[in-house]
């Protein structure tokens, strides 16, 4: 993975000579795409290669720039991007297919906690009410069947780095001091001041807000854990605000 530091907002990450050096001699490449990398556009062409894959994950799902690029917040999403992996690398070394065959089924049974877990938030809390700081947690909150009320162009605003609109700051903020969200979804890769006064307001109201990132956390730990413990916090936070109604 190229973008691993978890201080940075991988929407704003500037590639590197190493970067360069490393996508030149790649066999295989897995971009975002929709707008979020468009750094890696830009590195393939300038390291062109007849003899590379190039698996651009926006258009395996459809997906243009403009839309919500944060694709590996949707299981189902996950799911269809490990299968053309699974099937890219076949390809490229169709002589261990066997070997990526079993890699995807270890792959499929680690990701049943995963599975497991959004089951059971989406039995016990459809239709609670969250608020979030950013897109990222679209996706997710629509696999988990939660409401999500924040205002839309005030989520992508702070996905692109930019100023939301002033009416959505407003509403926002009301939504939280009117305890309209039960829990508060915090991108903690890209807190502005807007969106920290925003996790403030939630704490003044006993809100219980949850941290979420948009690179694995922490950077050695697999896709599956990572999830998996963002879940865990998600459903103790909507356990909590459950009982304190």
């Amino acid at each position: 993975s190229i973008v691993t530091d978890p201080n940075t907002d991988p929407h704003d990450y500037q590639s590197s000579a190493s970067n360069a050096r490393t996508f030149a001699t790649a066999q295989y490449v897995i971009e975002n795409g929709a707008g979020y990398d468009n750094w890696a556009d830009s590195l393939l062409s300038a390291n062109q290669s007849g003899g590379r894959t190039v698996l651009k994950v926006a258009d395996l799902l459809d997906k243009k720039e403009g839309d919500n690029p944060h694709f590996w917040y949707g299981p189902s999403y996950v799911e269809r991007v490990a299968d053309r992996i699974t099937s890219d690398l076949k390809s490229i070394d169709s002589a261990d297919s066997q070997y990526f065959g079993d890699q995807r089924a270890a792959f499929e049974s680690a990701l049943k906690p995963y599975h497991d877990r959004i089951a059971a938030i989406k039995q016990q809390f459809s239709g609670r009410k969250v608020a979030a700081t950013e897109s990222i947690f679209v996706y997710m909150a629509s696999a988990l069947g939660l409401d999500l009320i924040s205002p839309p162009e005030f989520m992508q605003a702070v996905a692109e780095g930019n100023d939301p609109p002033a009416d959505t700051v407003t509403e926002f903020q009301q939504q939280l001091q009117n305890k309209e969200a039960t829990v508060l979804v915090f991108n903690e890769q890209t807190a502005t001041d807007v969106t920290t006064n925003l996790k403030q307001i939630a704490t003044q109201q006993n809100i219980p807000v949850v941290g979420v990132t948009e690179t694995i956390q922490p950077p050695d730990t697999s896709f599956q854990l990572w999830m998996v413990g963002e879940l865990n916090d998600l459903q103790n936070a909507l356990d909590a605000s459950h009982l304190s109604q």
